[in-house]
């Protein structure tokens, strides 16, 4: 158990999508959306270039967003990523007992021990289809952090159950990066009056914006205060404002809706040819899939050698040696992994 380097329980808490990507692989790993920044959108940034000398001026960005969500701009939280505002969260709350709903995105509990907290596991279990059973979650936590679709698991929680996590003297942190993955965003906690509640949302995945780091946080103004009071200044540049207007309006709002119904198709497709060759749990509902199948990290390493670059899962809390996460992407793309996989698993 290394807490310095975070991998605790032999989890390694820093180990990325993006790291199991190289040169000449097909990358199943990072759950960008393929084909992605579209050129309208590369035509947005580009036109604000000529703007670098000024400093970035949000107002115009958390307007958008702030329509977008049918909320007021007080409530938002420009960040350089979801990353950040983990970071952010970990800074300006003094949880007592924060916990982690896992398996999921390891950056909010990395930023919560980076911080010095000491940090609690709900651990959700396959054989249960990696449901929440807000039960699990002690009653004295102060802070409690989720994902919703959750990576790596793909199960979209119920709002409803979300909403039996709230408590009085509890922060709710929901990480919604893959809520605009799901058609209709169905279970989405943007816009609900829950005291406590911090939603974070991401550009990266369906817009392809990894490179430029743009997200935000939707929460109540007093919240947003304590957030900000502990962020640099100008911490996102002026090409990510840009971008974060650009995918906020009328056209990217469809084209995102577009994308969503394209990716449900595509993982239904994903799954069908996997068929018995990788067990799954529970019902996947973003845009990538978790398989359990024997020999997992011998069949990554295969699937390297034959061109494709695959998620490992044994550095999520909850997960082992036999898991791998598999992006979902064009069938053509799929076609080609799958009959590499069908080789591999011989």
């Amino acid at each position: 158990m290394t807490v310095d380097g975070f991998e605790l329980d032999g989890f390694d808490l820093e180990h990325h999508g993006d790291q199991e990507v190289g040169a000449g692989l097909v990358d199943l790993a990072v759950n960008v959306r393929a084909g992605t920044p579209p050129p309208w959108l590369l035509d947005e940034i580009s036109a604000g270039l000529t703007d670098l000398a000024a400093y970035p001026r949000q107002d115009a960005a958390l307007a958008a967003i702030a329509a977008r969500h049918q909320c007021a701009p007080e409530q938002i939280l420009l960040t350089a990523g979801a990353a950040e505002a983990f970071v952010l969260i970990a800074r300006a709350f003094r949880p007592k007992h924060p916990v982690v709903v896992h398996p999921q995105f390891t950056e909010p509990e990395s930023a919560l021990r980076s911080a010095g907290h000491l940090v609690d596991r709900v651990v959700l279990r396959p054989e249960n289809g990696f449901v929440l059973d807000p039960g699990l979650v002690p009653a004295d936590a102060d802070l409690v952090v989720i994902g919703n679709p959750t990576n790596p698991t793909s199960v979209l929680h119920p709002a409803d159950d979300l909403r039996e996590l709230a408590r009085p003297d509890r922060i709710l942190v929901v990480d919604e990066a893959f809520m605009d993955a799901v058609p209709g965003e169905p279970e989405s906690l943007v816009g609900a009056s829950i005291p406590g509640l911090v939603v974070i949302r991401s550009l990266t995945k369906t817009w392809g914006l990894a490179g430029l780091r743009i997200g935000y946080v939707i929460a109540a103004p007093g919240l947003i205060e304590q957030l900000a009071a502990v962020q640099p200044h100008w911490p996102v540049s002026t090409p990510a404002l840009a971008a974060a207007i650009a995918c906020s309006n009328e056209r990217a709002m469809a084209e995102s809706a577009q994308a969503a119904l394209e990716i449900e198709r595509q993982r239904a497709y994903l799954l069908a040819g996997l068929g018995a060759d990788g067990t799954t749990y529970g019902v996947p509902r973003g845009p990538f899939v978790l398989v359990r199948v024997e020999g997992a990290a011998a069949i990554r390493e295969a699937l390297r050698e034959r061109g494709y670059a695959v998620r490992r899962g044994d550095t999520f809390p909850g997960l082992g040696p036999e898991w791998l996460r598999i992006a979902v992407r064009p069938e053509p793309v799929t076609d080609g992994f799958l009959k590499v996989w069908r080789d591999v698993l011989g």
